[in-house]
């Protein structure tokens, strides 16, 4: 299936000059998404957990690990987890931002896949990893549904990357 006719570029979006990739049209589609959640399962088939970050992550990451029966762990911005919390600061384009996980939910040697929509700069994966390696986690994979080439964010990532759709971040109309 070609799941790259079910994204689709807003200009000036959420401000002007970004070129916004919405997934609106892969998940208003039955057919594109169970294609899309039976691909990522089979790639994260070997992993213990399945973690994801709010909000994107939690759409393809949640189906994923309810389909292997493998447990799914929420990461999110700081204060929208109740309970004691891990985290880890982080650098965005225009400025900082604190990522959250639940204390006591990974265990030391455990094997995550982190699921998410894209993979751009890298800073919110790496964040991610940063906050289980500390744990004594070990991040097997990171299994997005689209990286956009030319942002050279493998380089930030030490870890076996899967991407369903590559597109240049110019490329979809």
């Amino acid at each position: 299936m070609e799941l790259k006719k079910y994204i689709r570029t807003v200009e000036n979006f959420p401000e002007e000059g970004v070129k916004f990739k919405d997934i609106s049209l892969l998940l208003a589609n039955g057919e594109a998404l169970h294609y899309t959640i039976e691909k990522m399962s089979v790639l994260a088939k070997d992993a213990d957990i399945i973690v994801g970050p709010d909000a994107r992550g939690f759409l393809f990451g949640t189906p994923v690990a309810a389909k292997l029966s493998k447990p799914f762990i929420m990461v999110r911005k700081k204060g929208k987890l109740p309970g004691e919390v891990i985290s880890c600061e982080y650098g965005l384009e225009y400025g900082r931002s604190i990522l959250e996980i639940q204390k006591g939910l990974v265990k030391p040697g455990q094997k995550a896949v982190i699921i998410d929509d894209v993979l751009a700069t890298g800073g919110t994966l790496e964040a991610i990893t940063k906050l289980l390696t500390d744990q004594g986690v070990e991040v097997s994979k990171i299994i997005v549904l689209m990286e956009l080439d030319g942002f050279n964010a493998r380089q930030r990532l030490n870890c076996d990357i899967e991407s369903l759709i590559f597109v240049d971040k110019n490329d979809i109309e």
